[in-house]
């Protein structure tokens, strides 16, 4: 499977924000960097289908499953781990994977504690084990390592590139660690 962005453009309000942007994500860690404001978020919004680009099109995805670690981490503030997964999840939820990816994460002993009570790079990592858990045949992250130290990113990565062998994964970032830790091709955006 791959991800192909075929001509995409899009601005607000007659602020171009993407212009021309083509590339295509085949297997393995691909890297999207660009500075801050220069349209990676939008772009991945588009390959998401939450938005529509005003030109171009994204290729290749129908009956395709997409899993998503956004910006910010969407987590329920009030519930615990449990609630957060079998609510994303669904049908597919599996506790027993769950713990055990939890375990890798370093999140194993928070009990029925509410997210809300978490430190920021906890939610990460659970937003990160929402994404790995769902069925997907591309992986999208957005800055996914955001509030991790050193010994939770390299946590967070190895579980990366375990769960996503011969998958497409598109990394945005505008961290050069980040596409390092998962020893991805990189493609800048100006």
């Amino acid at each position: 499977m791959e991800l192909v962005l075929d001509h995409i453009s899009k601005a607000y309000g007659g602020q171009v924000v993407l212009r021309d942007v083509t590339f295509t994500v085949g297997s393995g860690v691909t890297c999207l960097m660009a500075p801050s404001g220069a349209g990676k978020t939008t772009l991945l919004r588009i390959l998401l289908g939450l938005e529509r680009p005003d030109s171009g099109t994204v290729r290749d995805l129908e009956g395709r499953r997409l899993s998503a670690v956004f910006q910010e981490d969407r987590l329920l503030e009030q519930r615990d781990w449990r609630g957060n997964l079998r609510f994303a999840l669904g049908g597919v939820f599996d506790e027993e994977a769950a713990l055990a990816l939890l375990g890798e994460l370093g999140l194993s002993d928070t009990g029925v504690q509410p997210v809300g009570e978490w430190s920021g790079g906890m939610k990460r990592r659970l937003a990160l084990a929402r994404a790995l858990l769902a069925p997907f045949d591309a992986l999208i992250l957005d800055e996914p390592f955001t509030g991790l130290d050193g010994d939770n990113r390299r946590r967070a990565a190895g579980c990366i590139l375990e769960r996503t062998a011969l998958r497409p994964v598109l990394l945005v970032t505008h961290d050069e660690a980040d596409a390092e830790a998962l020893s991805a091709r990189v493609i800048h955006l100006n």
